[in-house]
């Protein structure tokens, strides 16, 4: 597990950063919704820059009420890059599976 999460609403969080002197590959990404129909987004900051919108991986993606999007992404992730999630609604955690390699 690199990271996991349950963020509250409209909050930009840190799912997972890259540690100093390693790198990552993010191999399936869990986005498991626990309650009504909202949507989520997923970006992967180069270096932890600041967001933007070239960095979406998902970009308000409806999940159903009750439901869980499993993604094989396959993601290659540098030192210090940082994966950050998103949901509209406070009933959606975020689980991050891959290696660290140093």
């Amino acid at each position: 597990v690199l990271g996991q999460s349950f963020p509250s609403a409209t909050t930009n969080t840190t799912l997972y950063t890259v540690p100093g002197a390693t790198s990552a590959v993010a191999s399936t990404l869990v986005v498991c919704n626990q309650g009504a129909t909202t949507t989520v987004r997923v970006a992967i900051r180069p270096a932890g820059a600041a967001i933007t919108s070239s960095q979406y991986i998902l970009y308000d993606v409806t999940v159903n009420a009750n439901d869980t999007l499993f993604l094989t992404i396959g993601l290659a992730l540098a030192t210090t890059d940082v994966v950050t999630v998103y949901t509209a609604a406070a009933t959606v955690s975020f689980s991050l599976y891959g290696s660290e390699i140093a």
